[in-house]
């Protein structure tokens, strides 16, 4: 597979985990749920963490919302970012009670006073702003002269970078998401050819789990093969632990990130074998190995079957109501359809 040389950006300190720089890209999800309702709030951290997720941003609208901060640090291995809009004063209180990190708005964050303000407090303990433009709230001047157009876009978040500037604070991540595919990369190509901050990569309102999906890792996998992007979400209408899944499956996809790959022939006429339902129940049985480096092939006849499953680290390669699992390059078992699974698993078990 390709090398895909990354732009080296400024590294900057979410918690304890490095972002930019030689730093490996890291996976973001949001809660769903209101912030101040900490019980479901920290069920949802705790099923994010499992999935693999290793940055987390929530809303913060209220003051019951900054306060929730600290209960759910308390339950949280990974960094928290508080999501801002309109009030400043939210920003300072989230600080005040323990976040790692802050995402504002600059189209609606409030005067150069308000911004001066949260500045101070965040200066004291070095926590991260992201400055994330959203094609749906630019400032109305430039939307007068430059229309929806990555030259609004990223005007935007320089003005917002050059202020933080002006008061001294360089700890500094950038995002310019749209939900238009030619637009975010136009966006995110120019914002990176102008900044040396880190990016966050993100088509917001991508969609439902698979268009999502879809238009997700288009977007996202062509910046990140251009080596722009430091952090990623897929925005999705779904269970947040679907975009934990679906980041990191664009990740492995590309070479960026070690883990579990499943090669699964599509089907066709030749195919004798619940191919399907195969595939869907080896990849349930190995949720546990996502972080594996492992190639495992599921293929359905013997066209290509024995020659994918050698390929790869472990295979089942179907026949007439059984299969071969092969090891390695080799075959060694030929079992019942209904044994397939768990004698694949056990292989794989043994090895590791």
């Amino acid at each position: 597979m390709k090398e895909i040389h990354r732009k080296q950006t400024r590294p900057i300190y979410l918690g304890g985990v490095q972002i930019g720089a030689d730093a490996p890209v890291a996976i973001q999800s949001m809660l769903n749920v209101k912030t101040a309702d900490t019980e479901a709030a920290i069920a949802q951290i705790r099923r994010l963490i499992a999935a693999g997720c290793e940055l987390i941003r929530f809303s913060v609208m209220d003051m019951d919302d900054a306060r929730a901060i600290r209960e759910l640090k308390r339950h949280s291995s990974i960094p928290l970012i508080a999501d801002i809009h309109f009030d400043h004063k939210l920003a300072i209180a989230s600080i005040t009670h323990g976040i790692d990190g802050l995402r504002i708005n600059p189209g609606n964050i409030g005067s150069r006073q308000g911004v001066e303000s949260l500045v101070a407090v965040a200066k004291e303990r070095m926590i991260p702003i992201r400055i994330g433009v959203n094609g749906g709230s630019l400032p109305k001047d430039l939307l007068a002269r430059y229309g929806h157009s990555k030259e609004a876009m990223v005007e935007a978040a320089l003005r917002h970078v050059k202020l933080l500037e002006e008061l001294g604070y360089h700890e500094i991540k950038i995002s310019v998401k749209a939900s238009r595919v030619d637009l975010m990369l136009e966006s995110y190509r120019e914002l990176s050819r102008r900044v040396h901050y880190p990016l966050h990569l993100g088509l917001t309102e991508s969609g439902t789990l698979l268009s999502g999906s879809i238009k997700s890792a288009i977007a996202l996998g062509i910046l990140l093969e251009e080596g722009i992007g430091d952090t990623i979400r897929v925005s999705l209408s779904a269970d947040p632990v679907q975009e934990v899944y679906v980041a990191k499956q664009i990740l492995v996809a590309l070479g960026l990130r070690k883990g579990l790959s499943i090669v699964a022939c599509p089907t066709c006429g030749r195919t004798r074998i619940d191919l399907i339902g195969l595939a869907e129940k080896v990849e349930a049985a190995l949720s546990d190995y996502s972080d594996r480096e492992l190639t495992i092939a599921v293929m359905g006849c013997a066209v290509n079957g024995p020659g994918e499953a050698r390929e790869a680290d472990f295979g089942i390669a179907g026949g007439m109501g059984e299969g071969l699992i092969f090891a390695r390059g080799e075959i060694v078992a030929k079992v019942p359809e209904s044994d397939l699974v768990d004698e694949l698993l056990k292989h794989i078990q043994q090895s590791l």
